[in-house]
């Protein structure tokens, strides 16, 4: 199947390692320019040398709106265009209400909500002028059913939920569509650290979790899968999908 990707720039959040690594390879696959920002230099710039001459590293923090207004101008600049972007970035917070500082519900939303709302901003005329674009938020599925001691993830997540389907009804009109991806338990760098720590392999991890936590599929998903979903979502195979909220869990999550 030929998503007609070619030629098309998309922005990946986030895009270092794990899911956003994945996704910008699926999409490159395909023929897409891809830009990938994250914070670490080193790391970026060997997954940008990985993926090809299609792919632009910009060294960004997405919770600096300085940082996100040069990555817009950067990808700009180098492609002159933005068909794309993909909000990906953030990292799991998930303690007791009580225990919860202001500081760090204000860090959470930072990365998780502001983030994709300004670079969101931003992006949108750029998508306009090309006629059109798509935004996916990378979400979790903790934000339809949050746990006990699950925030402030599962808030900023459900946030992000709400933004999802505000932005489809609005953007709509310019061709603009907007999907929200939640994930379940997907391999990435956060569990071999996790498997570390706890001085065990990460293969052996990936076993006992989907045991832990009912995956009826019995396993993980796999970074890969999820990048060719993005991909696919961003294409115009998928012109008529907007202002859904997509579980990728391995049917995990007890909502649809």
């Amino acid at each position: 199947m030929d998503l007609q990707l070619t030629g098309k720039v998309v922005i990946i959040t986030g895009g270092s390692d794990g899911l956003g690594a994945a996704t910008a390879l699926a999409c490159a696959k395909e023929g897409a320019n891809v830009v990938i920002a994250a914070r670490g230099l080193d790391k970026l710039t060997k997954t940008a040398a990985s993926i090809g001459g299609q792919a632009l590293a910009v060294q960004t923090d997405v919770t600096n709106p300085v940082h996100l207004e040069n990555l817009v101008a950067q990808t700009v600049t180098r492609f002159g265009r933005i068909d794309a972007i993909i909000n990906n970035a953030g990292r799991a917070a998930a303690k007791p209400f009580e225990s919860i500082s202001d500081l760090e519900w204000q860090e959470d939303l930072d990365m998780k909500f502001y983030a994709a709302i300004r670079l969101s901003r931003l992006a949108v005329p750029h998508m306009k002028a090309v006629g059109g674009g798509s935004i996916v938020h990378v979400l979790a599925i903790g934000g339809k059913t949050p746990a006990a001691n699950s925030m402030p993830s599962t808030v900023s997540r459900a946030a992000g939920m709400a933004l999802m389907k505000a932005m489809s009804k609005d953007l709509g009109k310019d061709n603009i569509r907007v999907n929200g991806v939640l994930i379940g338990l997907v391999e990435s760098d956060q569990w071999v650290r996790r498997a570390a720590q706890n001085n065990q392999s990460v293969e052996s991890l990936y076993a006992r979790l989907p045991l832990e936590n009912g995956i009826p599929l019995g396993r993980v998903g796999r970074a890969e899968e999820f990048g060719d979903f993005i991909a696919f979502l961003i294409s115009a195979r998928a012109a008529y999908i907007s202002g859904c909220a997509i579980n990728f869990d391995g049917g995990m999550s007890a909502a649809v």
